[in-house]
């Protein structure tokens, strides 16, 4: 049976993703605090790495080696560099890129890693399924009146540029969307991805959108990092009711 590993960052993610568990036991490794359980039936391990892509990338590797999980699943918040991303959607990762890696001196372009290339994809079969969802999402909302069934927020699939610093600066958000063409910044998955990408095991990120940099968004970031905590949750607990 497949065994899923789900790597937050925050206090507040974790929350929103462990009220999704059910049987849950708590294993402590490394000072970290693992979360054995089940959501929708499927067997799942949820560990809170802390912030940054050295965290996140010790705690993925933590995962694979004595959890043996065989697919990897980022959740949390990132923030929008896209104007057709607004506070309380959710992105769904197509790749990810690390902005801050820089060996442009060699001749190699921004973001390149070596032995790892430009970025790294997420799960095409996984994301060939997402796709499906969406539009079969969409053609439903179409015919359907009912407005209580539906999301009052978009789920869409784009880029993610991940890098150790809180992006904040319009000068670095401009600089970030023009380099990559990425959606949304945020401070782990594009090292996650690394590990997954190297140990051959699929990834797959979620975020929901907080805050956009404009100079003053890390007040905007805490005052939605609960909402997009469980509008994140709320998408993996729908994504994981299907078998993939």
């Amino acid at each position: 049976m497949e065994k899923i590993g789900i790597v937050v960052a925050m206090e507040e993610e974790k929350n929103a993703v462990q009220k999704l568990m059910k049987d849950i036991e708590l294993e402590e490794c490394y000072e970290l605090d693992f979360y054995k359980g089940k959501i929708q039936g499927k067997k799942c391990v949820l560990v809170q790495s802390g912030v940054g892509k050295v965290n996140a990338a010790r705690t993925t590797q933590i995962l694979i080696d004595k959890y043996k999980v065989n697919r990897v699943i980022n959740v949390g918040a990132a923030a929008s560099i896209n104007p057709m991303l607004n506070i309380g959607d959710v992105l769904i990762g197509k790749y990810v890129v690390q902005h801050d890696f820089d060996i442009t001196a060699f001749g190699h372009s921004k973001g390149y890693i070596t032995g790892v290339g430009n970025n790294v994809r997420c799960d095409s079969d996984f994301l060939y399924k997402v796709e499906e969802k969406l539009e079969e999402e969409k053609k439903f909302s179409k015919k359907d009146n009912d407005e209580k069934k539906k999301k009052d927020y978009n789920v869409k699939i784009g880029i993610v540029a991940t890098g150790d610093v809180f992006c904040s600066e319009v000068d670095m958000r401009d600089e970030i969307r023009g380099t990559f063409n990425a959606d949304a910044v945020d401070m782990e998955c594009g090292a996650i991805g690394q590990v997954c990408y190297l140990d051959n095991i699929p990834f797959i990120v979620i975020r929901g959108i907080s805050d956009t940099p404009d100079g003053n968004n890390a007040g905007t970031f805490d005052k939605n990092l609960e909402l997009a905590s469980k509008r994140c949750s709320e998408v993996l607990n729908d994504i994981l009711q299907d078998e993939f």
